[in-house]
């Protein structure tokens, strides 16, 4: 389908009295573009007197807001009342087109579509170009509730008795999705509740205890599918008990259901001994190997037992390693030799430490049980369960009567096998809501910011709960090792910035100074350092810093003019105007630790008045 150039779009969408109107485009790129074939197109109307009005509004706006004095889209907006709106613009200058489409003076105006949420703009008519969205992972098909709310704006109050909502012909259009998409009912509600160590924190210092915050994550809109899935499951489990209790009421048996569970599980447990005892001795060696090789753990290959390896990660049977020299290395677990008792931190100097210690005999090796003591022992387990079987039966009863107890518990294991299955994924579904918070909560008890073992939040952990950030655990561990304390002003933005920025963004063209080049290679490895525990405890790691951001933030920091900022990094002033404000709200929150932290936060809160001034604030 080909595309209509917007100048014939707006041509069209005059002639049938459908102006003004919102063109939603899928790029921030386009949306200018577009903006600014319209105004250079000859053939469109200029009306003089909105043009006068125009500027005006514009000349009150640049007394408050000198920034938007020489935005390159000015001209294009005051002579021909077309607008582009998108996140890459500056606040001031959107709230100037939000103004100006308030009083009617912009005909046309070229957004992406974020401007449908939450942004009330009064228009006649919305043009939607494009039926996919384009994201941070690349172009995606709209949703149902992104429609609504672009086909939403269509219609000013007071003025229109009706709103138009008008399909442009391009090469991503497709007509039948849209008209699926107005007929479908809104997208389901997502939860924006996070296992985040805030929340953890927080929820922790609150209520006291693990079981209490399991309850509260438990009833979260967030878990509504599994609180459904785990009601479902209870009420299956409650009817199938009743039938058994029913069927034992009626057995005459004299036995609870308590020891039909206990039966059940006694039976189950002899059935795995016998099914995992070791035929061979290299099974037993193999099954030893598997829960004994961890990372950082030195293992030796070879006959002589003389190669030595640095364990960094297993995978089944494949073992990624590191030889003394430096070099990567993959071995099988079952061509390891011996494995040494030590576990080593994944860093430069317990690396060689490790190597250090096997060569000086410093690290011993760890004791490997024989195959027929692992197989005696087995063994003995299975004639110990065999003999417990005999005390589900009641004592002193008559052989008839004590075959009708034995024959009752094993008609009743599937029932009960049943009944145990149902509590166990009941059990797992809970888990896999407390799961994240669990590993959240381990991280946190290895930096010392709560107690794992008594359930209590520590010193440290109270005012690091008092951060409302979004790496709160780096931005804690950078304030404990006291960065801030004896860095400059722009220093501490750039740092600030480097943790509060998203990862991926690019934010420009300017370098960091030497100065923060040093910093940052601290806080790399601090980045490194939470990584690693959060890995090892099965928490996604922590995003790498951005050092575009750093530097941006400390040319602004350190007085650079914002004209030149812009000019100088390249980057859309709404990128650099959003990089900036969370920065400064990142610093203002460790302002807030003048108790725990007072020097701190004496130096966060004069960065945070240098990064939120206009046209930032």
């Amino acid at each position: 389908m080909q595309e209509i150039s917007p100048p014939k779009l707006i041509t069209a969408l005059r002639s049938y009295d459908l102006l003004p109107a919102i063109i939603f485009v899928p790029s921030r790129r386009r949306c200018d573009e577009a903006a600014t074939e319209v105004a250079m197109d000859k053939s469109q109307k200029a009306d003089a007197k909105e043009k006068d009005a125009r500027t005006k509004i514009f000349d009150r706006f640049v007394a408050e807001n000198p920034e938007i004095r020489n935005h390159k889209h000015r001209k294009i907006l005051l002579r021909s009342g077309v607008a582009s709106h998108h996140a890459g613009h500056i606040p001031a200058w959107k709230f100037l087109i939000e103004k100006m489409m308030s009083e009617g003076l912009v005909n046309a105006l070229f957004a992406t579509s974020t401007v449908a949420a939450g942004v009330d703009f009064p228009a006649r008519t919305v043009v939607i170009s494009n039926s996919e969205s384009r994201g941070n992972d690349g172009w995606r098909p709209l949703e149902a509730s992104e429609l609504q709310q672009m086909t939403g704006r269509a219609g000013r109050r007071g003025k229109d008795y009706v709103g138009f909502a008008v399909l442009a012909p391009g090469n991503f259009q497709n007509p039948p999705r849209i008209a699926k998409l107005l007929g479908a009912p809104p997208d389901p509600l997502e939860s924006k509740f996070r296992s985040t160590y805030s929340t953890l924190l927080n929820l922790l210092d609150a209520f006291g205890s693990f079981k209490q915050v399991r309850q509260i994550a438990e009833k979260s809109f967030a878990f509504r599918h599994v609180a459904r899935q785990i009601k479902g499951l209870g009420s299956k489990r409650d009817r199938r008990l009743a039938k058994l209790e029913k069927r034992l009421a009626n057995s005459g048996v004299e036995i609870s259901i308590d020891d039909i569970f206990g039966f059940e599980r006694l039976i189950g447990t002899q059935t795995r001994l016998r099914e995992n005892i070791p035929q061979t001795r290299a099974d037993a060696r193999y099954a030893w190997l598997k829960d004994n090789v961890k990372s950082g753990m030195i293992v030796s290959k070879g006959k002589s037992g003389k190669q030595f390896f640095l364990v960094l990660n297993v995978f089944g049977d494949r073992v990624t390693a590191m030889r003394d020299s430096g070099q990567g290395s993959t071995l099988s677990l079952s061509s390891i030799k011996r494995v040494y008792k030590k576990r080593y931190q994944l860093d430069e100097k317990a690396v060689e430490a490790a190597f250090r210690e096997i060569n000086e005999g410093k690290n011993p090796i760890l004791n490997e049980p024989k195959v027929f003591l692992i197989n005696e022992n087995a063994d003995d387990a299975v004639e110990l369960i065999e003999s417990l079987k005999r005390s589900f039966l009641p004592a002193g009863l008559e052989k008839d009567k004590e075959k009708a107890v034995e024959e009752f518990l094993w008609e009743s294991m599937i029932d009960a096998d049943f009944l145990n299955k149902i509590d166990r994924d009941i059990e797992y579904l809970r888990s896999d809501i407390w799961l994240p918070f669990e590993n959240r909560a381990r991280v946190l008890d290895h930096f010392g910011y709560l107690s794992f073992e008594r359930e209590r939040v520590t010193k440290e952990g109270e005012w690091l709960a008092d951060l409302r950030i979004d790496k709160p655990l780096l931005v804690g561990e950078v304030l404990r090792k006291g960065m801030f304390e004896k860095l400059e002003t722009p220093i501490i933005a750039g740092l600030m910035a480097s943790l509060a920025a998203d990862s991926e963004r690019d934010y420009g063209k300017l370098y960091e100074s030497g100065k923060l080049a040093k910093v940052l290679d601290e806080v790399e490895k601090i980045v490194l350092d939470v990584s690693r525990i959060e890995l090892d405890l099965g928490v996604e790691p922590a995003e790498e810093i951005n050092f575009s951001a750093a530097a941006t933030a400390e040319a602004w920091a350190g007085g650079l003019d914002w004209t030149d900022l812009v000019w100088e990094t390249k980057a859309e002033e709404g990128d650099l105007v959003r990089l900036l404000s969370r920065t400064g709200e990142a610093l203002m929150q460790v302002a807030n630790l003048q108790k725990s932290k007072p020097e701190s936060a004496k130096r966060a809160r004069i960065a945070s008045e240098v990064i939120l001034r206009d046209p930032v604030k």
